[in-house]
């Protein structure tokens, strides 16, 4: 889940022990043969693949695995897959705004398992552009709140592109335009501040507030989404207060 800062903390936090951590493992395999093969095999060269291997890294992905992914995407190695690029507009519950990211090497069946998740879980597909409107492609920085304040992340990126750093309780969220994410990322590794992750993200202008009973039911959806194979990321404009996440959480 994507575009609602704090549920994306509190997913993270689940991340280390979720028990569909090989799904997350070949999501982020995916990441890296792409990034490989648009922009070479060379991390030094290709930033989209340095921070795709440093977020699998972070998540534990084993480096065999990671230099394999590199050697398919760049064609060092045959094996690897044609993965698409496709996103998919939806609606949740409570008119709440969904786009779905699907990276598949069958554009069939991504989309016959996405309208199908999508209905089963109490949502309902969109026409192109009726959803995407609402949302708008950002950098997004992810830092780690511990041994860092806010005003340290601020020094450190003020003069990189930050449009706006949020304290998000146990981390720190870097907002800038997508052309100037590796930028903030190398401010904050030039000051001696480590990042969890660097991603260019959806993020929504406008957010629907849910109740604990509307809350449930999207993330039902969004989870239900994620776990299909061709599913790389899920967005939706909604907002539910600390005290409701807390209570889903339990």
């Amino acid at each position: 889940m994507s575009g609602h800062s704090k549920w994306a903390t509190t997913k993270h936090k689940k991340a280390a022990i979720d028990a569909k951590r090989g799904k997350l493992f070949a999501k982020l395999i995916k990441n890296i043969e792409v990034a490989a093969r648009t922009g070479g095999g060379d991390p030094d060269g290709n930033p989209t693949l340095y921070d795709a291997i440093q977020k699998a890294r972070k998540n534990s992905v084993p480096l065999d695995n990671i230099e394999r992914a590199v050697k398919r995407g760049s064609g060092a190695e045959g094996g690897g897959s044609d993965w698409q690029t496709i996103m998919y507009e939806g609606y949740g519950p409570h008119g709440v705004a969904v786009l779905v990211e699907c990276l598949t090497d069958n554009r069939n069946r991504a989309a016959s398992e996405v309208r199908t998740t999508m209905v089963r879980s109490g949502g309902s597909m969109a026409d192109p552009g009726s959803v995407s409107y609402l949302f708008t492609r950002k950098g997004v920085v992810l830092v780690p709140g511990e041994g860092v304040t806010e005003d340290d992340v601020l020094a450190a990126v003020l003069d990189a592109g930050a449009e706006e750093v949020t304290d998000l309780g146990e981390s720190f969220e870097v907002v800038s335009e997508p052309g100037d994410m590796v930028a903030v990322r190398t401010a904050l590794q030039a000051a001696g501040i480590d990042y969890e992750s660097a991603e260019a993200s959806f993020v929504p202008s406008v957010q629907v507030p849910l109740e604990e009973e509307g809350a449930r039911k999207l993330l039902r959806l969004v989870d239900a989404l994620e776990d299909l194979d061709d599913v790389q990321n899920v967005y939706a404009n909604f907002d539910v207060s600390d005290e409701i996440l807390a209570a889903i959480d339990e």
